[in-house]
């Protein structure tokens, strides 16, 4: 089992959010109303880590290890929505989430592979590494800087616990989770080109809610993460290339085989097709 070793390595990274956050080096003149409104919305997106867990535990009830290490995954990705939320009450508390704009984001996802699923929210926690390290260099403000400089860790460490799971599946289900798992991870490497980069919260989810079937539909902005990337953090080419680089770099390692770009990653899917 993975579960006991995952919550000990977790346990000695895990910061604690009254001491390891420098909330006394808050300065109010280095915060813009542009800012705050993006925090919001982050705190918001990072609370579907609610519906995404409930979804993890149905679609692996056969898989005990996973659903147990699914109360670390949980834990640490509400303490984000926490953490943020908390920064808003201190300092900007009109601009606190409210229960109900937090509940919005609570919906059925609709039955998944588990295998594209775990590649999937992988690929998410590669993406939301380099989108944060990128929102703490955008944002002005020293604790609000720190504090995503820390989510951006948090989920590079998710990122590394779901690699295990992934090596896992290999061993268990051979070329099926290998298929899966170039698949999903050439689709999700692939979308920055089109100028909208895919992550688990701007995915459709639920046909018989759609269009309001993702999480960033139901956001008090809908519009806010395409303007975020794109206007606010400014992550262009050179962030992408680190995301689609890590995805790479990471399957290359899983697989035993070099994949440079993304056409070595598309060819090496459709060899397992075809296989």
């Amino acid at each position: 089992m993975l579960y006991p070793q995952l919550f000990a390595d977790l346990e000695k990274a895990r910061w604690n959010m009254a001491n390891d956050i420098p909330w006394g080096e808050f300065d109010a003149s280095l915060l813009s109303e542009e800012q705050a409104m993006t925090i919001k919305m982050n705190a918001i997106t990072e609370w579907s880590a609610l519906p995404a867990t409930e979804m993890f535990l149905r679609d692996n009830r056969d898989d005990s290890d996973f659903s147990a290490f699914m109360s670390i995954w949980f834990y640490e990705e509400q303490k984000h929505s926490l953490v943020l939320m908390e920064y808003l009450r201190r300092f900007r508390p009109e601009l606190a989430p409210t229960e109900e704009e937090l509940h919005a984001v609570r919906f059925d996802f609709d039955p998944a592979p588990p295998l594209e699923t775990l590649m999937l929210h992988f690929c998410g926690e590669v993406r939301l590494t380099q989108w944060y390290r990128r929102a703490s260099e955008w944002h002005t403000e020293p604790v609000i800087k720190a504090i995503y400089k820390t989510l951006s860790t948090d989920e590079a460490r998710h990122g590394g616990a779901y690699l295990k799971y992934m090596k896992r599946a290999i061993e268990h289900c051979g070329d099926e989770a290998r298929a899966a798992f170039a698949k999903i991870g050439f689709l999700m490497a692939s979308s920055g080109r089109s100028g909208k980069p895919l992550h688990p919260t701007n995915l459709h989810v639920n046909k018989t809610l759609f269009p309001n079937d993702t999480v960033q539909s139901r956001l008090p902005d809908p519009e806010w993460l395409e303007r975020w990337l794109d206007q606010q953090i400014q992550f262009g080419k050179e962030w992408e290339a680190r995301v689609v680089g890590g995805i790479l770099r990471n399957l290359s390692s899983l697989f035993g085989v070099a994949l440079e770009t993304i056409s070595d990653l598309n060819r090496y899917r459709k060899q397992l097709v075809t296989a």
